[in-house]
């Protein structure tokens, strides 16, 4: 954990040299994810299954890759009675929120007599990739698939690693619309999703986190098929003054720290005694988590507690643009309306990141490593797609052809301008 004043003639520069140190693995990965894409290019299932056994220690058959639905149903009939009953809780909450972002379609007359337009249409499939590994993610499941089967998308394909799945896992799908189920992890997973690898047929559109295999197979795969985002180790950013109790905001730092040993949590104060108390807690908290090899890691070599006044916190936010950002303080509208550059946003001394990952209703699938600079979380439009119209007669060809013409010929595309010329003249 590294330790910031702002009150530090040097503390811009050491700061962002902090920011800017690598988090995750420097693996050369990309030759090898190369070569499985291209395997399952040229060989469909069959280098899907030789992947899986070589990565993944597996023998899979093209009969069992897929989860049936009565392997679905008695999965999920596992599920303890309270977490399917939070499962449907963050569902409906999940459905709610994403169904309020729905766009209109619009169509307008201009003065040149010219209806112009767009109008919004689902994707017709998606494919949602689920990790395994650490941890069973239900909450992904909901995350990706609530929002997609909200939009209208017909089919939702969900891959996740091969091996038992986790009866919460099950019951999330089954919650969330999920039509397919296949038992296909790491980048042979994203290759058959986009490629399609009979029986597996491909989609529109991946979504869903993963490894560093994963987001490479994304990396390389986007533009033969869509994708939500790069997503890369988690991280929290609070903001929070000395009313708080310490417990609270060392919970809140390692919520995200045990995700992965490559997490970050930041935290901003401006009262040096504080801080003290919230690294004390947090050490203490740290010793009684069963996650905590992770978070300790995740703390000891990314975490940081920066001591500044309140009032430099929102330029701090934005230079980090995290993945998330808390405002445990008086008045947390006042400092957040300030930010330009997060993920999402959690105001007040109860509105823990936990909330978000769960059951508040907003999308947990969240930019990170900065590029909430330039990008959003997943919503309802990443689901949608929107086509442009155009209609005229006479009249609005007519305003629209002079104009039409000059810039044809000045862009030396006579075709373009035979096309509206040939209209023009007869």
């Amino acid at each position: 954990m590294r330790w910031f004043d702002s009150g530090e003639a040097d503390f811009g520069a050491r700061f962002t040299a902090f920011l800017a140190e690598p988090r995750g693995a420097a693996e050369k990965i990309d030759a090898a994810v190369s070569e499985v894409i291209e395997a399952v290019r040229r060989e469909g299932m069959k280098a899907v299954i030789e992947a899986t056994r070589r990565f993944d220690e597996v023998e899979l058959t093209p009969d069992s890759l897929r989860v049936s639905a009565p392997e679905i149903e008695a999965g999920a009939a596992e599920c303890p009675h309270e977490v399917r009953e939070a499962i449907g809780f963050a569902a409906g909450r999940i459905a709610a929120y994403h169904g309020r972002q729905r766009p209109a379609d619009e169509r307008f007359t201009d003065a040149a007599g010219v209806e112009l337009g767009w109008r919004w249409r689902p994707l017709a499939s998606v494919g949602i990739y689920v990790p395994g590994g650490r941890a069973a993610y239900p909450s992904t499941v909901l995350m990706n698939a609530v929002p997609a089967r909200v939009a209208g998308v017909e089919r939702i394909a969900m891959a996740s690693p091969p091996g038992r799945l986790d009866p919460a896992v099950l019951a999330a799908a089954k919650a969330a619309g999920v039509t397919e189920i296949w038992r296909i992890g790491g980048a042979q997973a994203i290759a058959a999703l986009a490629l399609g690898a009979a029986p597996l047929k491909r989609v529109d559109k991946i979504v869903g986190p993963g490894n560093a295999y994963v987001t490479a197979a994304k990396r390389r795969l986007f533009g033969v098929v869509g994708i939500d985002s790069l997503a890369g180790p988690s991280e929290i950013v609070v903001v929070a003054d000395a009313a708080n109790e310490p417990a609270w905001i060392a919970a809140d730092l390692l919520s995200q720290a045990e995700h992965d040993p490559d997490a970050q949590s930041i935290l901003i104060t401006d009262d040096a005694d504080f801080a003290h108390l919230v690294v004390v807690a947090l050490e203490g908290q740290l010793g009684a988590l069963a996650t905590r090899d992770v978070a300790g890691a995740a703390w000891r070599d990314h975490g940081a507690v920066v001591i500044a006044p309140l009032a430099s916190a929102p330029a701090i936010v934005d230079l980090i643009a995290p993945e998330h950002v808390e405002f445990a303080t008086d008045d947390p509208e006042a400092l957040a309306d300030q930010v330009r550059h997060a993920g999402a946003i959690f105001l007040g001394r109860y509105a823990p990141e936990a909330l978000g990952d769960y059951t508040a209703g907003s999308n947990h699938v969240l930019p990170t490593s900065g590029a909430a600079r330039f990008s959003s979380g997943l919503s309802l439009l990443d689901f949608l797609k929107r086509t442009s119209i155009l209609k005229t007669g006479a009249q609005g060809f007519a305003a629209l052809a002079g104009p039409t013409l000059a810039l044809a010929r000045a862009e030396g595309l006579p075709a373009h301008a035979r096309s509206v010329s040939i209209r023009a003249n007869s």
